[in-house]
């Protein structure tokens, strides 16, 4: 790197991962993090499509208010909040936790919820009526006939946030302290050092970390165009 940093490598070696993978707990700091990502994203777009189901069923100047309310929280940044954040996961025991990291990122329902919401807004009324008519529930509704017709944005919005959980490193950094429960981003950090940085573990890390959220990227990425495109518009 020193020599020359765009040059290509004269040989072909797995040495650095071989090291990673015996001196770091890299399978462990992978378990930590599809279980935030997976508990994470899935709490967060449920609450946002049911957030959404009941702005759209129920339009009234209570539920305009509540959404004003959602936009103002929306455009906070994160950043502002961590203080009190912080006391508040502190004072229920959940500060170095998986659980209160997980809570951490129920704040991204917010996000869900207008990207949800645009697309629920194109949905037939007369579905819903129809459904009604027959004796269905509320929750029966939401769980049998929005949830199939509104796949498209969940997929889109299950790739944002397992993008952005998957490589937040703020949240993890600020709340957990442990060894033992740090995500793949915060093993990352720890290769660099206040005076030096090891590079072969931090490039081999970062390659690590960097592979499953890309190939999960490639693997959905002709949803997110589908799903944008379909809530954009109305009709």
């Amino acid at each position: 790197m020193a020599k020359s940093p765009l040059g290509l490598p004269s040989s072909l070696s797995f040495d650095n991962y071989v090291a990673v993978v015996e001196k770091t707990p890299v399978f462990q700091s992978f378990l930590n993090t599809a279980i935030v990502t997976v508990f994470g994203v899935g709490f967060m777009v449920m609450i946002g499509a049911l957030a959404a189901y009941g702005m759209i069923q129920k339009r009234s100047r209570f539920t305009s208010v509540v959404g004003m309310l959602l936009m103002v929280a929306f455009v906070i940044p994160s950043q502002a909040t961590l203080i009190p954040l912080y006391q508040m996961e502190a004072s229920l025991g959940l500060v170095n936790s998986l659980l209160g990291l997980i809570v951490m990122y129920l704040g991204g329902a917010v996000f869900c919820y207008f990207l949800i919401v645009g697309y629920m807004r194109k949905l037939p009324t007369e579905i819903f009526e129809a459904a009604r008519l027959d004796g269905a529930s509320p929750l029966r509704i939401f769980w049998a006939i929005v949830l199939p017709l509104i796949r498209p944005i969940l997929v889109t919005v299950i790739v944002f946030q397992t993008m952005w959980v998957w490589n937040d490193f703020l949240y993890p950094n600020v709340f957990i302290s442990s060894s033992s429960k740090r995500t793949i981003v915060l093993q990352v950090y720890n290769a660099v050092g206040q005076f030096t940085t090891n590079w072969p573990q931090f490039m081999t890390l970062t390659v690590i970390a960097l592979i499953p959220v890309v190939i999960f990227f490639i693997l959905c990425q002709r949803w997110i165009v589908s799903g944008l495109a379909a809530g954009s518009v109305k009709g």
